[in-house]
């Protein structure tokens, strides 16, 4: 992941509303929630929600699909994925302990 990308994510979730909508999302799995529907859990009007959503787009963590009349969201598990990667990448020299499972090979092979 690039800085610019990885600041863009940090700049969309440093805001309460935004990084609750994420966490949502994150716990409704790879079927979404539809846009109503967030509203509702977050109780904050669809404009307002409208608004933090387009943020988190913009910056990767969630994608929509239309559903008949609904928009579906969901977070974007490659996106966070790779900042997870980005966090970690010089993190303890790769140990397992505290890295995990997470596959930093690209990032030590020189991608950025």
């Amino acid at each position: 992941m690039e800085m610019t990308t990885a600041l863009a994510c940090f700049a969309a979730l440093s805001q309460e509303t935004r990084l609750e909508t994420l966490k949502l999302l994150v716990r409704a799995g790879d079927d979404g929630l539809p846009a109503g529907e967030i509203a509702r859990q977050l109780d904050i009007g669809s404009t307002l929600l409208s608004a933090h959503l387009s943020k988190l787009s913009n910056a990767g963590l969630v994608t929509s699909r239309r559903d008949g009349r609904s928009i579906i969201y969901r977070a974007d598990y490659g996106t966070l994925r790779e900042l997870l990667q980005f966090l970690m990448a010089d993190c303890c020299s790769g140990s397992p302990a505290i890295v995990g499972d997470l596959d930093l090979t690209a990032l030590t092979q020189g991608a950025s």
